[in-house]
C-alpha cells in the first residue's frame, strides 16, 4: 500500500456520516457512500497538476530574518506536549514581539491526522490556529472510537470553532483538498527529510524535540546572527 492509499485509508477512509474517501490506486480519488458516486476520473475531476492551492499556516513577522518551522502531526502526543508546554513561551518571547516568521507545517502519518487537517483548515487563515489549539486540547478524546467516531469527533472540535455541519461535511468531502494537502505533504518531505515529529527547522537548519530552554538559545542566537 502506498502513502497516499495509507492516508486516505485504503478503502475506508471515514469523512463523513456514510461518506468514504476511496482511492483507486490509480492516481484517483473518489467517495463512497451507502448510494455509490461516480468515481472522480480524468474526465470529471482536477488533474494534480490543476489541485487546489494549500494555504502556508504562519504568525509573527514575516519579514523577520529568523524563520522557524515546525513540522508536527494532530495525533502525535509529543506534539502535543511540545503544542501545550513549549509553544506557549515561543508565543509570547518571539511570535507575538514579532521576532521571528512561525511556520506550521502538518505532517500525515495516518488518516487521522490528515482529517484533522482538513478540519482544521474549514475555518480559513484566521480561524487555523485557534481550530488546532482545541484539536491538541483534546487529542486524547477526538483519537478514539472507530474512523466514524473519530470523524464526528473532529466534526464537534470544528462545531466548537464556529464552523457549521454543512461546512464541516463540505470540508471533509473535498477530495480535491485532501489530494492537494497530501501532495503538499510529499513535497515537505522532499526539501526535509522528517524522521520523526515535533521537528523544528531553524533557517533552514533541521532539528529534533527540544524544550523551550534549549530552542531559546537557538533562537537567540539566530536572532543575533540576522542582525
Amino acid at each position: 500500500m502506498d502513502r497516499r492509499a495509507m492516508l486516505l485509508g485504503g478503502a475506508t477512509g471515514v469523512l463523513g456520516a456514510g461518506a468514504y474517501l476511496v482511492w483507486n490506486g490509480r492516481g484517483g480519488l473518489r467517495f463512497q457512500t451507502e448510494a455509490p458516486l461516480t468515481p472522480f476520473t480524468a474526465a470529471n475531476a482536477q488533474e494534480v497538476t490543476d489541485l487546489p492551492d494549500v494555504a502556508e499556516m504562519s504568525k509573527g513577522n514575516p519579514d523577520s530574518g529568523v524563520t522557524l518551522i515546525e513540522y508536527a502531526s494532530f495525533t502525535c502526543p509529543h506534539c502535543r506536549t511540545f503544542h501545550t508546554n513549549v509553544l506557549p513561551e515561543l508565543e509570547r518571547d518571539y511570535i507575538e514581539p514579532g521576532l521571528i516568521n512561525f511556520i506550521y507545517r502538518e505532517v500525515y502519518f495516518d488518516r487521522y491526522g490528515l482529517w484533522a487537517g482538513m478540519v482544521a483548515r474549514c475555518g480559513g487563515p484566521l480561524r487555523y490556529f485557534g481550530i488546532v489549539d482545541l484539536i491538541y486540547a483534546q487529542q486524547s478524546e477526538w483519537t478514539q472510537g472507530s474512523p466514524a467516531e473519530i470523524a464526528d469527533n473532529l466534526k464537534r472540535i470544528g462545531r466548537t470553532a464556529g464552523l457549521s455541519n454543512e461546512e464541516l461535511d463540505a470540508c471533509m468531502t473535498d477530495a480535491a483538498m485532501a489530494q492537494a494537502m497530501i501532495a503538499n505533504y510529499e513535497a515537505q518531505m522532499e526539501i526535509h527529510e522528517i524522521p520523526g515529529t515535533p521537528a523544528l527547522v531553524l533557517n533552514d537548519e533541521l532539528h529534533g524535540n527540544m524544550n523551550y530552554t534549549e530552542l531559546s538559545g537557538l533562537l537567540d542566537a539566530a536572532i543575533e546572527a540576522a542582525g
